[in-house]
C-alpha cells in the first residue's frame, strides 16, 4: 500500500497479517528517517477508546513515530439496545479522522485497521464500518475474540517471567475481557495452552451495575458476575492448579491495570516509562482497589491517572481483576502498557520486514515491586 495520497485519498485496507514479535521502544519523529523506510500503522477501534500507532523499524529497532489515543465510549449504550448510538457512532468517526490524517502525513506503507467487541456485538456494526469507509477513507476489519486475545499475548510475549512456568495474561476491554493461559516452552518461546473471552468489559458492567455511584455492596454484586462468568471457562481448573503450583503470575494489560500502576506509584502525570513492565505485589494490588472503592466520583475524577473520562469505569474494571485474582491468585501480578496495536505491528513488520522482531520487556528496574 502507498503512502501517497491524492486530494481524494484511497482506501487504507486492513494489512494481511501472518507471523510474530519487536525490539526496544524508542521515539522519533517522521523528519529522522530515510524516505525509503516502511512505515506501518494499527488502529485498535474499541468499545471505549479509538488508538493509532504509527511505526517504523530501523536495524531491528521497534521505533514509534507517533501515537493517538482518545476516549471515544463507541459502546456506549449497547448493552441496552444492541446498537451503536449516533452519538458514539459520531465520536468515533471523529477520532479515525484525525488517525486517517495522521497515517497520511506519516507516509505509512503497510497498515492493519481492527475494530473490536463493539463492532462485533452490535446489529449496525457493519454500516457504521461502511460509514467509517465512505467519510474516512479507512477500511477496518472485525476481528474475533481468539484473534483479540492472540495479538494481546504476542505483544506482551517478552513480559512473561521466563522463571515461572506459567502465566495468565488478561486484557480488561471496554467490552469483552480476554483470558490467555500462556505456558513456557523448553526454547524460552511461549505458548497459548488456553484462552477464553468473557462477554464483559469496563463500559458494559458499569452501565449494567452503575459506575458513579459504587457502594461495597454493588462492586461486590460486579465482581460475583464476572465470577460467574469465569465460572464457565472449561480450563479454568487448569488454570487455578498452575496457580496453585507457585511457579504462575499474573500479566495484565489494559487501562484498568496501568490506571491501577499510576495510582500506586503517585505519580502527578502518568508515564508509561515508569508503568510498562512494573510488577505489583497482590497486598499492593488489593490496597489500590479499596483505595479507589472508598473514594466517590468527583475524587476519582480528580487523579490524574484516572481523570473524568474514566472515573466512572475504573471501579467496574477492577472488579474484573477481582474476579480474575479470586479465581487465579498469584503472588504478582505485571503491569503492560502495551497490547493489541503493537501486536498488530509485530505480524506487519515480521511480515514485510522478514525480521524477528520483539517488543523488549522495559529494563529490570522499572520492573521492581521492592
Amino acid at each position: 500500500m502507498s503512502g501517497e495520497f491524492s486530494q481524494a485519498p484511497p482506501m487504507i485496507a486492513a494489512g494481511e497479517p501472518k507471523a510474530a514479535p519487536l525490539a526496544a521502544l524508542s521515539a522519533i519523529g517522521s523528519g529522522c528517517r530515510d524516505a525509503s523506510t516502511p512505515v506501518f500503522a494499527a488502529i485498535d477501534l474499541g468499545t471505549n477508546n479509538c488508538r493509532l500507532l504509527i511505526a517504523t523499524c530501523l536495524n531491528g529497532v521497534f521505533q514509534v513515530v507517533e501515537a493517538f489515543s482518545r476516549i471515544v465510549r463507541l459502546g456506549e449504550g449497547l448493552s441496552h439496545t444492541g446498537v451503536l448510538s449516533p452519538a458514539a457512532q459520531d465520536r468515533a468517526i471523529e477520532a479515525l479522522s484525525v488517525c486517517r490524517q495522521r497515517i497520511s502525513a506519516n507516509g505509512v506503507t503497510h497498515s492493519r485497521l481492527i475494530a473490536t467487541e463493539a463492532c462485533r456485538a452490535a446489529a449496525n456494526g457493519p454500516a457504521f464500518l461502511s460509514r467509517v469507509e465512505n467519510e474516512c477513507g479507512l477500511k477496518l476489519e472485525i476481528i474475533d475474540r481468539e484473534t483479540e486475545a492472540r495479538l494481546a499475548v504476542m505483544s506482551c510475549e517478552p513480559l512473561f517471567d521466563r522463571t515461572c512456568r506459567s502465566a495468565l495474561l488478561f486484557d480488561i476491554g471496554g467490552g469483552s475481557t480476554e483470558l490467555a493461559f500462556v505456558e513456557a516452552l523448553p526454547t524460552g518461546k511461549t505458548s497459548i495452552a488456553a484462552w477464553t473471552s468473557l462477554s464483559i468489559g469496563v463500559v458494559s458492567l458499569a452501565e449494567r451495575f452503575g459506575g458513579r455511584m459504587v457502594s461495597e455492596e454493588s462492586f461486590a454484586a460486579m465482581v460475583e458476575h464476572v465470577a460467574r462468568l469465569i465460572d464457565d471457562f472449561p480450563d479454568r481448573e487448569i488454570v487455578a492448579k498452575a496457580a496453585r503450583s507457585g511457579a504462575f503470575h499474573l500479566l495484565g494489560t489494559s487501562g484498568t491495570v496501568t490506571t491501577i500502576a499510576g495510582v500506586h506509584l503517585g505519580l502527578r502525570r502518568y508515564d508509561r516509562r515508569k508503568v510498562d513492565g512494573l510488577w505489583m505485589k497482590q497486598s499492593d494490588v488489593s490496597e489500590i482497589v479499596e483505595r479507589l472503592l472508598s473514594t466517590d466520583f468527583s475524587d476519582r475524577s480528580r487523579n490524574p491517572c484516572i481523570g473524568i473520562d474514566r472515573a466512572d469505569l475504573v471501579l467496574a474494571g477492577c472488579a474484573i481483576l477481582e474476579a480474575i485474582r479470586d479465581a487465579f491468585p498469584a503472588d504478582r501480578l505485571r503491569i503492560a502498557d502495551r497490547g493489541l496495536r503493537e501486536g498488530i505491528l509485530v505480524e506487519l513488520m515480521r511480515q514485510h520486514g522478514g525480521h524477528a522482531m520483539q517488543v523488549e520487556a522495559p529494563p529490570a528496574w522499572i520492573g521492581s515491586s521492592e
